[in-house]
């Protein structure tokens, strides 16, 4: 009884806009007048019908899937009423889960799916005003749902790096119903400005919450969609890049968990690549306060490349930028974490080939002091890593314009590891690096390395001297337990 009220009260409500519709029908042209009645009288009977199967229906989905006449087939004055009788058809969603879910339905929907999409994809002025409601409905309906209960529920145990995706059960219907989606998003049957009152701001952020998805075949079509969005609609622009710039922010700030950040960054790599120049002070905050604390969850490696391009992007147009991004990086750098330290330096080569030498100056000795450190690490990948530097031309230009100044900074970590590194590839690039220095300047090389030398014999002396202070006091304060209390 709740659900026939239910469906009654719907019934009632879809009633009322049909009539809305046909009262307000008068100002369009005759043709699409007469479209418009024949589809206000298809989804009238489409109401009637589900009133009348609404008690043999489970969950609100029937049991059987009626198999309609062909488009094709069809004459070419009922075509339209026909797509949108398939398109209410198609709007009824199936539990792949439940193994007593009909398959001949199933099928009779696949089906149902694959002529909608071949028909958008051939016909012409498929996608007009009076059936804009009906798509946006089928691909709502089947679109926005909860993701699987692996993502969920169980989300806190799922490693994206080590354990396999969950494909989704229905994706034999939603592949469909994604062609027919990036159908639509890029027909130009109807106007952008009338489109806009079906794709709006709530439909985008339905959108974006699906890149959560841990199929990536899902994912792969979002991007594709929401990267047409963006370009089709100007007006959704700054609502896109803030939406995003919240699931980035909780992503950084709170779960660290997110299926589709890769994507989401894809999409704006394309994106920055289009800014005007100079670029507006809302893009390089971006920058900053989000591309750059992007470094910072442990699951970097997962869209490194793609949160690289994006940085990049920004320094190819704008290279006083890289001050502030070198910097950036030098406070989000991992101490403890060799996988993502080899991630830092490879982008920090990318950037300091874009990097001009006024700010390379600003930077460098900060710089190369975590290059130091980077050398000498213990962990042969990260030290070989640091030392591949060298082996850029234009990197090894700047180093020799700024000699006096970084060559007494890294030489004591290349002394070091020429002299106790376990590796040998490591030890040998340590060794062409110290001999590309001396070559570089001879003179200044000898005199770091006495400095560097006389340097170490001074630390070695305090801490000897350290130590002696630390053995008198624990013999004093040993010889004060042994004397009599009085």
């Amino acid at each position: 009884r709740a659900a026939a009220s239910r469906t009654a009260a719907d019934a009632r409500s879809r009633w009322d806009r049909a009539a809305c519709a046909e009262a307000t029908a008068g100002a369009r042209p005759a043709g699409e007048r007469q479209y418009s009645s024949q589809i206000s009288q298809a989804r009238n009977n489409d109401i009637r019908s589900k009133m009348l199967n609404s008690h043999s229906t489970n969950g609100g989905e029937s049991s059987q899937f009626p198999v309609l006449q062909s488009l094709r087939d069809a004459p070419p004055s009922e075509r339209q009423t026909l797509f949108v009788k398939k398109l209410q058809l198609c709007s009824r969603r199936f539990d792949f889960t439940d193994p007593n879910c009909p398959r001949d339905a199933i099928e009779a929907k696949r089906q149902t799916l694959l002529e909608l999409v071949e028909w958008t994809k051939t016909g012409k002025n498929i996608f007009i005003e009076p059936v804009l409601r009906d798509v946006v409905d089928m691909i709502r309906s089947n679109l926005a749902r909860p993701l699987p209960s692996s993502i969920s529920a169980e989300k806190s145990s799922f490693d994206p790096e080590e354990d396999e995706p969950t494909l989704e059960p229905a994706w034999e219907h939603l592949q469909h119903v994604y062609e027919f989606f990036l159908t639509f998003i890029i027909s130009g049957d109807c106007d952008a400005k009338i489109l806009k009152r079906y794709v709006d701001q709530k439909f985008v952020l339905k959108i974006l919450d699906l890149f959560d998805s841990e199929d990536p075949r899902e994912r792969d079509y979002l991007k594709t969609i929401l990267h047409r969005i963006y370009g089709k609609f100007m007006s959704h622009r700054p609502f896109i890049r803030k939406a995003v710039n919240n699931v980035f922010f909780q992503f950084i700030y709170e779960s660290e968990r997110h299926n589709g950040i890769a994507e989401l960054l894809e999409i704006l790599g394309s994106i920055i690549n289009g800014f005007a120049l100079p670029l507006k002070q809302e893009h390089k905050t971006f920058l900053l306060k989000v591309l750059i604390p992007l470094h910072k969850p442990r699951g970097l490696s997962l869209y490194h490349q793609q949160l690289s391009y994006c940085v990049t992007q920004f320094i190819e147009k704008d290279p006083k930028l890289s001050e502030q991004v070198c910097l950036g990086l030098l406070k989000f750098w991992p101490h403890s974490n060799s996988t993502k330290a080899v991630l830092f330096l490879n982008e920090l080569e990318e950037m300091l080939e874009l990097t001009r030498p006024p700010e390379f100056a600003a930077v460098m000795d900060k710089l190369f002091t975590q290059v130091g450190h980077c050398i000498r690490s213990q962990h042969f990948q990260v030290a070989e890593r640091a030392l591949f530097l060298w082996n850029n031309e234009y990197i090894v230009s700047l180093i020799a314009q700024h000699r006096s100044v970084l060559l007494p900074i890294v030489y004591p970590f290349l002394l070091e590891n020429s002299e106790s590194h376990w590796n040998p590839a490591v030890h040998g690039l340590t060794v062409n690096v110290i001999s590309l220095l001396r070559d570089m300047d001879e003179a200044l090389f000898e005199a770091v390395h006495h400095r560097t030398i006389r340097q170490r014999e001074i630390s070695r002396e305090n801490r000897e001297r350290r130590k002696s202070q630390w053995e008198e006091i624990a013999n004093m304060a040993a010889g004060s337990a042994r004397s009599p209390t009085v």
